[in-house]
């Protein structure tokens, strides 16, 4: 789960991490008045899930309340990556000196957090990592000590060469750590903190990402969720229980279990196509949803072939048989599909699809293959 820059804020100064003040505006009128109240420059910021937000025009410098009005006007409405804001952050500009990097994430390699810390701060951390990968010094930490004061120290050293800044940012990865872990993070970056010309360390722009299991045990965490800021079949697909991932192909894939969906997104890519999005059924035998996967497939513009692939354990094949029939009966499609079943009640499965206009298979690569040819424009072999 994401949450906005002014929450992930607000839960890291909650750890002492000091971050220059700000409050939320969803009116122009609202971004003037806070803006007199600080009396000095402000930043407003667009606030939505997507990256970019500067390149994009979301964040504006203002030296006076009448220019964040302005500017908040631009932003609040415009689009960016797809998503609407709704939203401006004013915060309190800061004078900045030098610019780092401090990040969190949860490894897999390693099964740790590793602290990732870059003098190189105020980009995109990728493209330090891509360009210049010395620059960045990873730091794992064991989550049955924390962060020892020593790595912190080590870090702070790798940013500073003045004792007192070290200091002071050993302190801020503590405290950001500290947050990481109780907020059941798998993401949390502070980029930048800055060094103001009179040596004041500030976290400017800070962000979080959530791991979805963490959610159930943190419901404080959980409230901080903006649906208004999420893809709409993202959020259509965890109301219908699905796992849903939204990516820029266009053969929609309809699967039951992660495993198969990875495999068949791999064989998507080998067959020269490329899948739409990462969406799971699970186990379940229950036809609704099927119909509420192909609802939220169908929605998407670009995709062009939408692909079954159902391998019938737990799941029978004839419960998704039936759920394709009653979805299409519903919203007939305007796209090809094509559809692979094998396992349970099998026989079964195929007669419904068949009874009802539909062809199937049982062949796995024959199928993909039909599907990426479809979205392609061509016949199906």
């Amino acid at each position: 789960m994401n949450i906005h820059e002014y929450q992930a804020k607000e839960i890291i100064r909650g750890f002492g991490v000091p971050i220059p003040p700000g409050e939320i505006a969803t009116t122009p009128e609202q971004a003037e008045t806070i803006a007199k109240k600080y009396g000095t420059a402000v930043m407003v910021k667009a606030q939505v899930h997507a990256g970019g937000r500067g390149k994009a025009g979301g964040v504006k410098f203002c030296k006076t309340a009448t220019d964040a009005k302005e500017k908040a006007t631009a932003i609040l409405g415009m689009q960016i990556k797809g998503l609407t804001v709704e939203k401006v952050l004013v915060t309190v500009a800061a004078d900045i000196g030098s610019e780092a990097y401090v990040g969190i994430i949860v490894d897999r390699a390693t099964k740790k957090p590793v602290f990732m810390v870059s003098a190189a701060g105020g980009i995109d951390i990728e493209q330090v990592a891509a360009e210049t990968p010395d620059k960045i010094l990873y730091v794992p930490v064991d989550v049955r000590y924390g962060l020892p004061m020593y790595d912190a120290m080590r870090m702070g050293f790798f940013l500073y060469s003045d004792l007192k800044l070290v200091r002071a940012a050993a302190k801020i990865m503590q405290q950001l750590y500290a947050a990481f872990m109780a907020s059941g993070c798998s993401l949390a970056e502070i980029n930048p903190l800055v060094v103001t010309p009179t040596g004041e360390m500030l976290a400017v722009d800070g962000k979080m990402v959530i791991d979805d299991n963490e959610l159930d045990r943190l419901p404080n965490i959980a409230a901080l969720r903006d649906e208004s800021s999420e893809a709409p079949s993202e959020v259509a697909a965890r109301h219908a229980n699905l796992t849903f991932i939204k990516l820029d192909g266009d053969v929609g894939c309809v699967v039951n279990g992660a495993g198969l969906a990875m495999a068949t997104m791999d064989l998507v890519k080998y067959y020269g196509g490329d899948p739409a999005n990462f969406l799971d059924i699970g186990g379940s035998s229950n036809p609704e949803k099927v119909v509420n996967a192909l609802k939220i497939i169908t929605a998407d513009p670009n995709v062009k072939a939408i692909l079954f692939n159902i391998f019938g354990g737990i799941t029978r094949t004839d419960d998704v048989a039936n759920g394709i029939v009653t979805a299409t009966k519903a919203n007939p499609l305007k796209v090809p599909i094509v559809i692979r079943l094998t396992g349970t009640n099998e026989e079964i499965a195929m007669k419904i699809l068949t009874e009802n206009g539909f062809t199937a298979s049982s062949d796995m690569d024959e199928a993909v293959q039909k599907a990426v040819a479809l979205a392609k424009g061509g016949k199906a072999a």
